[in-house]
């Protein structure tokens, strides 16, 4: 070989050196790139990477099946396949469809996840795992079979991923896409989809509906403004430019400005029918854009508003009737005369009138929230006032003072009831205060005058006593005791009317004061110090008019008298006088524990004017005696008089 020989063959053999350097380099950084993705692979906690032997016993369990089951390598590893960790339902209906895809019969198991990777052919499926507490995920599971040199299988390879956001993606997608065509396809919502232009695509049957057109009578010929209130698109065009400082046109453009720039439209807008008729709609606009974000048309979606305007016209009526109602029935509580107020069960004050504030001198706004008591001279006496509405239901002149805060002092009578919600639960106390200042001036003066005219009476009576007994001095015996008995019983009218004058209220005549004033100047007078019968009282809480008072007071004198001079002949014992309510009536009751009545006959005894004297005044009064059973001793008279004793007409002359 010469020189210029090898000098050719070096230089040809140079390039294809270095050529094949370079592949081999290129071989080595493709196997390292391919290792290192395998290792990031296997070792990637969100790679469930299960290596099995040719039986389908695990072999490895990397770091990602332990973190998505839940198992420790230890836990499987040389004791179970992957198909104990999978959904055993999936793999028996595994297994029969590849029996059917591939005409051979394969056994549910491990052999039905492995079955096509042992036949070389690349197989991804989806799969339920079970995790080690039970609970299951779905994965997409990649099978690759291992081979050695000779290229017989060794083992299986299965790569898993958690496919459970996927999943909820996929059903997310599905609902919304059902949601959407639900809407678009509904009759209760009107979907009119337009090109870039405006002009009408799409007229939903919905649409159809509300606005009566079919959707080739829109479809490529007008836009949703040609349907549209165009006084409406007018005002809203003008709104609009205003709000946004752009000039806009009014049609079409107003309608789908805001959407065109990317904002979120929802507006009220009239929409007119084929018929002429109109109708309230809610649209909500959006642009429909290309891949490239380029708007190609519009989207708007209505419904039928009608139902919700009658509703908030409803509203509006019912609103203003309210207030009307609230109003009539405030000017009620003004107008009223008396001091108006509610109060809650505990006796806070919830409401007041004009009345009431000028009352107390303090504002509506002061006395809400305050208690009901701070307002009147007697707070305890206020407070038990309330306490006796919420116990009896209601209360009847119940007197109290009111007292302003730069101490004025009012009398007032006091009414009020309780209140109750339409579920009967109680809300408080209503009540009213009537200044009774006048009233109780006019009782003063009334009183001040029964007073004179009764001292007046007393006075002419006790002069014709005078002259009674001036006139026995010079009668003959026989007649002296009729003349006595004449002087007694007008001394004793006498008495009566200054008795009246001590007891009376104005009006009435309270009845067991004038008792006890009866008792205790029988006593004096008739008695003495020194005697042993005495006289007791027992009255209820009863008034009488005036003008009766005296009939009144002769029959209990009448009967006290006899009861005084016969029922105690040993001159000691008990007389007891007592009133007693008997529902719209009261009984008057004389009683005595003395020898009792003995059968005489009346009419010769001396007394027998007394018991007519009895029976007179009894009708006066409106009564009747009632009959009461005597025991051997003692002798109870009873009778009973109407409640309200006031004179229908002219009282009866006192003697017959």
């Amino acid at each position: 070989m010469t020189d210029s020989t090898l000098t050719k063959t070096n230089s040809e053999a140079v390039p294809i050196f270095i050529s094949e350097s370079i592949a081999s380099k290129l071989a080595e950084d493709t196997l390292l790139k391919a290792g290192a993705l395998q290792s990031a692979i296997f070792n990637s906690a969100n790679f469930s990477s299960i290596a099995t032997d040719a039986r389908g016993v695990i072999q490895i369990f990397n770091v990602g099946a332990e973190r998505m089951l839940g198992y420790a390598a230890a836990d499987v590893m040389n004791k179970i396949t992957p198909a104990d960790i999978s959904d055993p339902q999936e793999l028996i209906a595994r297994a029969k469809a590849l029996s059917v895809e591939l005409g051979t019969a394969i056994t549910p198991g491990f052999e039905a996840l492995v079955f096509k990777a042992s036949r070389g052919i690349e197989d991804i499926y989806e799969l339920t795992y079970i995790r080690k507490d039970g609970t299951r995920f779905p994965a997409v599971v990649s099978v690759t079979a291992l081979r050695d040199a000779q290229n017989a299988i060794i083992g299986y390879l299965l790569i898993g991923t958690d496919n459970t956001a996927r999943k909820l993606a996929e059903e997310a997608l599905l609902n919304a896409g059902a949601l959407q065509r639900a809407i678009f396809n509904s009759a209760n919502f009107s979907s009119i989809a337009t090109d870039a232009k405006g002009v009408i695509q799409i007229f939903n049957v919905g649409a159809e509906r509300m606005l009566g057109y079919t959707a080739a009578d829109v479809m490529n010929k007008i836009t949703p403004a040609d349907i549209s209130d165009p006084q409406e698109v007018i005002a809203r065009a003008k709104e609009l430019s205003a709000e946004l400082a752009t000039p806009i046109t009014p049609g079409f453009e107003a309608l789908v400005f805001k959407a065109s720039r990317g904002i979120e439209d929802i507006y009220e807008l009239t929409y007119i029918r084929k018929d002429g008729s109109r109708f309230p709609a809610m649209v909500s606009v959006t642009a429909l854009r290309d891949a490239q974000d380029v708007i190609i048309g519009y989207l708007l979606i209505g419904t039928d508003n009608t139902a919700r305007k009658l509703v908030e016209a409803e509203q509006k009526k019912l609103d203003q009737r309210l207030r009307d109602q609230q109003f009539y029935t405030r000017s009620l509580i003004e107008s009223n005369i008396d001091a108006l107020m509610t109060t809650d069960p505990s006796g806070i004050i919830t409401d007041v009138n004009k009345q009431m504030e000028a009352l107390t001198g303090c504002t509506r706004d002061e006395m809400i929230g305050a208690p009901f008591k701070d307002y009147f001279t007697d707070p305890e006496r206020a407070e038990a006032g309330i306490k006796r509405v919420l116990m009896e239901k209601k209360v009847t002149d119940y007197e109290l003072t009111a007292r302003t805060r730069d101490g004025k002092e009012t009398v007032v009578s006091y009414n009020a009831t309780t209140f109750y919600d339409r579920g009967r639960t109680l809300q408080g106390v209503f009540a009213s205060a009537r200044d009774v200042t006048e009233r109780k001036q006019r009782e003063r003066d009334a009183l001040s005058l029964t007073n004179e005219i009764s001292h007046r009476i007393k006075n002419n009576l006790q002069v014709i006593v005078g002259l009674i007994s001036y006139e026995a001095k010079w009668t003959a015996a026989p007649c002296v005791q009729g003349y006595k008995t004449m002087q007694a019983r007008i001394g004793a009218i006498a008495q009566l009317y200054d008795l009246i004058s001590h007891t009376s209220r104005g009006q009435t005549v309270a009845v067991d004061a004038y008792l006890r004033e009866i008792a205790k100047t029988m006593s004096a007078s008739l008695l003495g110090n020194m005697s042993e019968i005495k006289i007791e009282v027992e009255g209820e809480s009863v008034e009488i008019d005036p003008d009766r008072a005296v009939p009144f007071g002769l029959l209990v004198n009448e009967l006290t008298t006899n009861a005084i001079k016969h029922a105690f002949p040993h001159g000691s014992g008990r007389i007891k006088l007592c009133v007693e309510r008997a529902g719209n009536q009261i009984d008057l009751v004389i009683s005595d524990d003395g020898v009792g009545m003995k059968n005489r006959d009346l009419a010769k005894s001396p007394e027998k004017r007394g018991s007519d004297y009895v029976a007179i005044f009894v009708r006066q009064l409106g009564g009747a005696i009632v009959p009461s059973k005597q025991g051997p001793t003692g002798t109870t008279v009873r009778i009973r008089l109407p409640l309200l004793l006031v004179p229908s007409g002219g009282t009866e002359p006192l003697a017959a």
